[in-house]
């Protein structure tokens, strides 16, 4: 399994991004992919989750309304959306699949098993 992140950079506050995931190696019909993030000397938190099959969406409290995440079935490639960029989302963002979850446990990181190598989002005031 391979989880290629890109995307990253510095944007000013306001400022939008859009992360991309390309992932390979993978049983897309039972996997659910998400965003996690990670700022210095902090916690790895969940961001946003969505499951291949049915499309079902997640999100951390602290991005809803501002992030979106999608994916393209074509690409195996799953997309953030990242508008109304704030300091506080300042991290290392990283994307991770896991299998066979649902709504309760797809935001909790001890339940992916595939990780890429993270994404640097620096948003600046």
């Amino acid at each position: 399994v391979q989880l290629q992140a890109s995307g990253g950079g510095l944007v000013q506050a306001g400022g939008s991004l859009r992360l991309s995931c390309a992932a390979s190696g993978l049983t897309f019909r039972d996997v659910t992919m998400a965003w996690f993030r990670q700022a210095p000397g902090k916690d790895r938190d969940f961001v946003a989750g969505i499951r291949w099959s049915g499309g079902n969406r997640y999100y951390g409290d602290s991005v809803k309304g501002r992030f979106a995440i999608s994916k393209d079935t074509f690409k195996n490639t799953v997309y953030l959306q990242m508008d109304n960029l704030k300091p506080e989302d300042t991290a290392v963002y990283y994307c991770a699949a896991g299998m066979r979850l649902i709504a309760s446990t797809a935001t909790s990181r001890d339940r992916y098993g595939y990780w890429g190598q993270g994404t640097l989002v620096t948003v600046s005031s």
